[in-house]
């Protein structure tokens, strides 16, 4: 659901002053109103100043540190937060900042945080970031909203440029105001520790519904986390452990790992805009229980493919409807083709469990990624809906 606007006016006209003065000359007209209410919803995109290219005034910094918890418009802050412009060195090591010219850097149990208006109660918000390690191999945040936390880990970087975007979703426990809050609650020897943010962006979720024509909610992944446009890095969608609701919307990640949210922009996706990415192997998998009759046969079709990322050899999904499986292997030219398989079962009770993950990937030789792809239709009695998914790991 994007922008939500409410505009009312309720209004009364004097009719009989406008008679008398229409008489008596130049014609007055009396408008009294009684009502005039704006109600506005959250506006799915970038927080105000969520790039945070308005920064602090010369004032209120200290060589990169900030001053101030006011001091970043649109932001309040605490802790070690550093202002960060691009192509500034840490040692040897540069800072690269993945869009704009600035991002910030909270060290020890630093955090910043946002009240946003508009909240609806018992709506489903994502929250998208981009964050990238500076020191620790194992860094950690803490993201917050509506009284509902989860922690991201970031030992594992997925994206050869060192940057992954993440989704957070919560569930607004009241109307009106929400405050969002990214907290580093780390602390190291240095201080300034800790990884860099940028690019903060919210989207509410519309809940998923079957359809007549198929009985899978939200099988073609168009409704998903927010992703930042011009990035090819997608959206890490964390383990079911770690956010007890899903970002992708009638789906659950059934896995330790997390998996990956991206678009036509970054995939060879070959119908919508949408697709997974599934990481890590058999650690990473997408979960949704459908409802069915017991004894019914149904059947599920999907399509497995490469995303046109220049990976080439054998690839493999499999695929579980309750107690039946398939696995469906795929050989990969690197340029986006696919090829269709059905697994038919027989519904043992009145929920079954459909899953998917991958079972066998391939490496790149330019940078030694792992990389899979695969392509999934899910269809009852002939009635399909598309679902796609794309494996790329380090």
């Amino acid at each position: 659901m994007g922008p939500r606007a409410e505009l009312r006016c309720d209004c009364c006209l004097d009719r009989s002053k406008m008679g008398r003065s229409s008489m008596a000359g130049p014609a007055m007209l009396l408008l009294l109103c009684t009502v005039c209410r704006l109600a506005l919803g959250i506006t799915d995109g970038l927080l105000p100043n969520g790039n945070f290219e308005r920064g602090p005034a010369p004032s209120q910094l200290r060589g990169t540190r900030v001053l101030g918890s006011s001091a970043i418009p649109s932001w309040r802050t605490s802790g070690f937060v550093q202002y960060i412009p691009s192509g500034k060195k840490q040692g040897d090591m540069l800072l690269v900042v993945p869009e704009g010219a600035h991002a910030v850097r909270l060290g020890n149990e630093a955090s910043i945080r946002q009240r946003l208006r508009g909240a609806a109660r018992g709506a489903r918000y994502s929250l998208t970031f981009s964050a990238a390690r500076t020191c620790a191999q194992a860094e950690q945040l803490n993201v917050s909203a509506s009284g509902q936390s989860g922690l991201l880990a970031m030992q594992t970087m997925y994206s050869s440029n060192g940057w992954d975007s993440y989704a957070r979703a919560w569930v607004a426990d009241a109307a009106g105001e929400v405050e969002v809050v990214i907290h580093n609650p780390g602390v190291t020897e240095d201080p300034a520790c800790g990884p860099l943010i940028d690019s903060v962006a919210i989207k509410t979720l519309n809940p998923p519904r079957r359809t007549n024509r198929n009985l899978v909610k939200n099988g073609d992944f168009e409704e998903g986390p927010y992703i930042i446009p011009g990035t090819k890095w997608g959206v890490l969608i964390p383990s079911r452990v770690v956010d007890d609701h899903s970002p992708l919307p009638g789906w659950m990640v059934e896995s330790l790992k997390a998996v990956r949210y991206v678009d036509g922009g970054s995939a060879a996706v070959p119908r919508g805009r949408r697709a997974v990415e599934l990481l890590a192997g058999t650690e990473s998998a997408v979960a949704q229980v459908i409802r069915t009759v017991p004894g019914r046969r149904y059947a599920l079709s999907f399509t497995v493919g490469d995303a046109g990322n220049a990976c080439r050899g054998q690839l493999a999904v499999e695929a579980h409807a309750g107690r039946e499986s398939a696995r469906v292997a795929y050989e990969s030219a690197g340029s986006g083709g696919a090829r269709r398989a059905v697994l038919p079962f027989r519904a043992a009770s009145a929920r079954t469990l459909l899953v998917f993950f991958s079972s066998f990937y391939s490496t790149r030789s330019d940078d030694m990624r792992f990389s899979y792809a695969s392509n999934l239709y899910n269809s009852l009695k002939n009635e399909s809906v598309y679902i796609f998914f794309w494996k790329f790991a380090v």
